[in-house]
């Protein structure tokens, strides 16, 4: 499996992970320039939530959470500027799911890290 079929899966478990949760799937894939995508937009309860998705086949070279770099985490807030502008948007927060496939799946959660 390649990196971009590695990253469609895990944004699929992510999907269902917050389906299940009560989330409203509003958006997937959502592109604001070059440098910034917003892999899930949300909404659960009133507020918006814009989810960065991290897939990794297993741990050997780090946990997803790990791949989020200060760069990334400037380039989503941008995005994210950019949706509320457009969408007035009073009540939002930025998540992080982190989803390990082997040795089993592993999906982990950060609420709010932006």
């Amino acid at each position: 499996m390649n990196n971009r079929k590695i990253g469609e899966s895990g944004e699929d478990l992510a999907c269902r992970y917050l389906e299940k949760r009560g989330y409203k799937i509003l958006e997937r894939n959502k592109h604001f320039s070059k440098l910034c995508e917003i892999d899930i937009i949300a909404e659960y309860k009133g507020t918006i939530i814009f989810v960065e998705v991290k897939t990794r086949k297993t741990t050997n070279f780090g946990t997803p959470f790990e791949a989020i770099t200060k760069t990334k985490l400037q380039n989503l807030q941008t995005g994210i500027l950019s949706y509320l502008q457009e969408h007035k948007v009073k009540k939002y927060r930025l998540d992080v799911i982190g989803i390990t496939l082997k040795p089993e799946i592993k999906i982990e959660h950060m609420k709010n890290v932006g």
